[in-house]
Formats: C-alpha cells, sequence, structure tokens
C-alpha cells in the first residue's frame, strides 16, 4: 500500500464530543423552560471566554441556576439536557486576575482567578482535559456567545435585536426578522507527499517553533475541496491532488467549524510562503513528527498544534501510519 493514503484520525476531535440532548422543542415551550431553570446549572463564561473549573481544570464548576435568579433571566441560553439536569450559560463580568495556565493547557491567554481563589480557563487552552459532556457543553457555550456577541443588531433593517428561544435565534426590534446562529466553515488539510514527509508551517504572531497543518476560510460559491486547492496554493504556492475528507470540528473562536482534509503534493515543489501570513513552511519527517509525539507535542525546533485542536489529530493520525 502506498504510506498515507488510507490514514484517519487519530480519536475524535476533542471539541467533538457532547452528550447533552439538544432539544429545540424545549427553548420555545416557556413552562418548560421555567422548570429546567429550577432544576439547572449554569456555567458563567467572561469576555474572555473563560468559565469556573475544579479539579485541577479537569471539570468544570457550574452554579445551581436557583442561587443565580429565580426565574431564568432573557440572556441565559439553555445548552442541553443531561442526566435529567439542564445547562445553561451567562455571561460573567466577575473581576479577575491572571494565573498560569494549568499543566497541559493550551491556550493564547494565560487562566485567570477569582478573589476567592477559584480558577477560570479558556475552552482553547483546557479544551482537551475536560471528559465528554463537559467539553460539549462548554464549546457549545462559547459558540452561542460569540455569535452573540457579534450579531447584535438586524442584518436587515439595521435596529437592535433581543434573544429569542433560549438563545438560539434572536428577533429583530424594527421588522420582526429571525436569525439564528451563524456558523463559518473553514477548511483544514494535512498535505503529505504520499510517502514520509508532512508539510508544516508557522504563522508569524504564533510562539517561536509552533507549527500546524494549513487552513483557511470557505468563500462564497467555493466547493469545500476547491477551498483546500485555492487555500494551499494561496498560502505556500503549491499544487495539492487526492483531496478526501477525515472529520470535522466545531471551533468557536469566534463561530467557525473546521473540516478536515488529507491532500498529497510534490516535496520537490518550491515552497512560497505566503507574505504576512505564512512565516515559514516546510517539509516534515514521520520521525521527526513521531518523536514530537512522544515528547508530548514538541521538540527543542518543533512544537504541534495543541490537543484541542483537529490539526492534533489529523498529524497524530498521520505519524502512526505504517506501510
Amino acid at each position: 500500500m502506498t504510506v498515507g493514503d488510507s490514514f484517519q484520525l487519530a480519536g475524535l476531535p476533542t471539541l467533538s464530543r457532547a452528550t447533552a440532548a439538544r432539544d429545540e422543542t424545549a427553548r420555545k415551550d416557556p413552562q418548560r423552560l421555567d422548570r429546567l431553570w429550577k432544576s439547572g446549572q449554569v456555567l458563567l463564561v467572561d469576555k474572555h471566554g473563560r468559565t469556573p473549573v475544579r479539579d485541577g481544570a479537569t471539570a468544570l464548576a457550574p452554579r445551581q441556576a436557583l442561587e443565580i435568579a429565580d426565574d431564568h433571566p432573557a440572556e441565559a441560553m439553555l445548552l442541553g439536557e443531561q442526566d435529567d439536569v439542564a445547562y445553561w450559560v451567562l455571561p460573567s463580568t466577575e473581576e479577575l486576575r491572571p494565573v498560569a495556565a494549568p499543566p497541559g493547557a493550551w491556550s493564547l491567554w494565560a487562566g485567570a482567578e477569582s478573589a476567592t481563589g477559584e480558577q477560570w480557563h479558556d475552552l482553547r487552552g483546557i479544551g482537551s482535559l475536560l471528559d465528554d459532556t463537559a467539553a460539549g457543553l462548554f464549546t457549545t457555550a462559547v459558540g452561542l456567545l460569540n455569535w452573540h456577541a457579534r450579531a447584535k443588531f438586524c442584518a436587515s433593517c439595521g435596529s437592535p435585536v433581543t434573544p429569542i428561544a433560549a438563545g438560539w435565534a434572536s428577533k429583530c426590534t424594527g421588522c420582526g426578522r429571525e436569525e439564528y446562529p451563524r456558523t463559518d466553515p473553514a477548511v483544514i488539510c494535512l498535505v503529505h507527499d504520499g510517502a514520509d514527509q508532512v508539510l508544516l508551517a508557522r504563522q508569524p504572531i504564533w510562539p517561536a517553533h509552533r507549527y500546524s497543518v494549513l487552513a483557511g476560510f470557505v468563500e462564497t460559491g467555493e466547493s469545500l475541496e476547491a477551498c483546500v486547492e485555492r487555500e494551499i496554493a494561496e498560502e505556500v504556492g503549491i499544487q495539492v491532488a487526492d483531496i478526501r475528507y477525515l472529520g470535522s470540528q466545531p471551533w468557536p473562536f469566534p463561530r467557525s467549524i473546521m473540516i478536515g482534509f488529507a491532500a498529497t503534493a510534490d516535496p520537490t515543489a518550491p515552497l512560497v510562503p505566503a507574505d504576512g501570513e505564512i512565516e515559514h513552511a516546510h517539509w516534515v519527517s514521520r520521525a521527526q513528527v513521531t518523536e514530537a509525539l512522544s515528547n508530548g507535542g514538541q521538540l527543542p525546533d518543533l512544537i504541534l498544534p495543541g490537543e484541542t485542536s483537529i490539526a492534533r489529530q489529523m498529524i497524530a493520525g498521520w505519524a502512526r501510519l505504517t506501510a
């Protein structure tokens, strides 16, 4: 067989895990929402996407809903139900001070701590440390909050909107138009040579030596496969072939879904990194990637994507394939 032809994701992407039941009918039933609030728990999330955690950031620390309010606030959003418990999310303005991220975290921000010493951390940093239920709830919470934060006015008439359906829609106060949470599709592609090399690249804003696979947003009127071809050509100047689907992962930073692909390319073709977007790109051997994976995802000159990202599962899946 040709090495690389049949590899799959090494595992289910961290943020694709979810167990809480979503029930659209519950979102539109005021009496049921009242009952769900009274027996519910609430995730508080601050403007940086951080929520209270416990047990070394391996578990969420939601509040009892009735400790917050007797009736569910208009801005409360229903995330789902699990084991007869309803989970909600509310934005938080609690004052926090910065602290170091927990061991094993991968994040753009440091963590935070409340006045009482409670730890708060963001989804990108601790998503891989959470169990399936918590990861799904936190991912949905961040996605809904980010959508509402960026969709406060009607796209038709410009009037303010108000949340309806327990946060799963908004309604214009002017023309009455309803809007639903938007997700922006983006492709992410592992390019390999069909043998023992994978193409990795880094953005200028990343920490030194951090590399990942290539990604980009899907344009209007463009298929996913065409986006893969265009993005790879734009970012590193090479043509790809044998494009195939691997899997997907919600990525609510702010409101994307990452759609994973694999493709092949000629490793002798010259690489031309996009100015201002790609600082460096190069081919990396399977042996070096495997060594990095066995060392927690990094070597002195190679830091792989964190386990929260689908990119990590793509790279690990490719590295583990043997001929």
